[in-house]
């Protein structure tokens, strides 16, 4: 059994977060995103993992190595130019030629892997799609299945009228290894509009699973990339291993920190300062009287006195400005400098 992690993309929805860095390893609660990915494979027993990147590809190699230190073993394949979803799985299949679990590398979910595989060797399946319920389905292309389970159509931006089910692509796939003869080389192909359509004309056994419940979300935007972290620090989301909430770091006596936040090691509260239901990266530097509410600080930011940080994303090695108010929505990227009193705009 092996696992192929779809991570080439640039996460131009999630700039300017993913200027600097690839979106597969920017850090959720001071955790690079892909080991949220490397743990729920590894707790199916699955350790034998290939990476398929493009954006930056040296950066995610420097930071996972070859997976020793996580219980697992790394591979990497790095596509000459985009091949879309199924192409850079044909691209890899000298690295993959078992059944091979698929993961889009910008989901993170507590899915029970374990449940998947099991239905999927029950049904002796081609392809096995797990799907997700959402609340809005006319905003999604949507799977339809028989009875039984078996895929029966998808549908692309479905008019009112057409929404019979609220089941979408959960971005997670178990194949058998026969399905790469399927696939062109060196082209540029993707699973919705050429695999999966090709498995339902051929009538192969290509089956759905709908968890009975299960954590997912995608977090290519930014809204939703604060939203994993506030769903984390709720305790929204089952078998995820976090970090230690809080490390090695200077505190002030009167300075506050709530038991939800999350600390890294390094950082330095000054007297007065508040820190509630946030993550603070390592090394940051939270002034006198300075308050962090509701968001997400990533490392070697500097929060100067008086300031307020609400339902924000500020990036690596910012400087925030003593008594600058950064409102809900605000999304700074790596070294941003705002002077003092500088006051953001906020969004609905």
């Amino acid at each position: 059994m092996q696992a192929l992690i779809l991570a080439g993309g640039k996460g131009t929805r999630l700039r300017p977060l993913t200027v600097y860095t690839p979106k597969p390893v920017v850090p959720i609660c001071n955790r690079p995103f892909l080991l949220y990915q490397i743990e729920t494979l590894r707790r199916a027993g699955i350790h034998d993992i290939t990476l398929s990147l493009s954006y930056q590809p040296l950066k995610i190699e420097q930071l996972l190595g070859d997976g020793s230190e996580y219980g697992v073993k790394i591979k990497y394949t790095t596509e000459p130019q985009p091949m879309g979803t199924a192409g850079a799985y044909k691209f890899a299949e000298e690295l993959i030629r078992e059944r091979t679990v698929v993961f889009n590398g910008d989901i993170l979910t507590d899915l029970d892997l374990e449940k998947v595989l099991a239905e999927h060797d029950q049904r002796q399946a081609a392809a096995t799609i797990v799907l997700a319920p959402v609340d809005n389905p006319g905003s999604y292309g949507l799977v339809e299945t028989e009875a039984d389970g078996r895929v029966r159509r998808f549908l692309e931006k479905p008019k009112p009228d057409e929404i019979s089910v609220n089941t979408i692509n959960a971005g997670t796939y178990v194949l058998e290894p026969r399905l790469l003869d399927m696939i062109p080389a060196g082209e540029n192909y993707s699973f919705e509009y050429g695999l999966f359509p090709a498995l339902l004309q051929r009538g192969e056994p290509f089956f759905a699973h709908v968890p009975e419940r299960a954590y997912w979300i995608d977090i290519g935007t930014p809204a939703r990339y604060l939203q994993v972290h506030h769903d984390l620090l709720a305790g929204r989301v089952g078998q995820v291993q976090l970090p230690e909430r809080l490390g090695e770091f200077d505190s002030a006596t009167t300075a506050e920190f709530d038991e939800l936040s999350r600390i890294a090691d390094g950082c330095t509260l000054k007297p007065g300062a508040q820190i509630v239901n946030s993550v603070l990266g390592p090394g940051c530097y939270v002034d006198e009287r300075a308050r962090v509410e509701n968001s997400v600080v990533w490392s070697h930011t500097r929060v100067s006195a008086g300031a307020q940080i609400t339902n924000a994303i500020i990036g690596r090695g910012c400087h925030i400005g003593r008594s600058a108010q950064v409102g809900a929505g605000a999304v700074l990227g790596d070294k941003s400098s705002l002077t003092d009193y500088t006051q953001t705009e906020t969004t609905s």
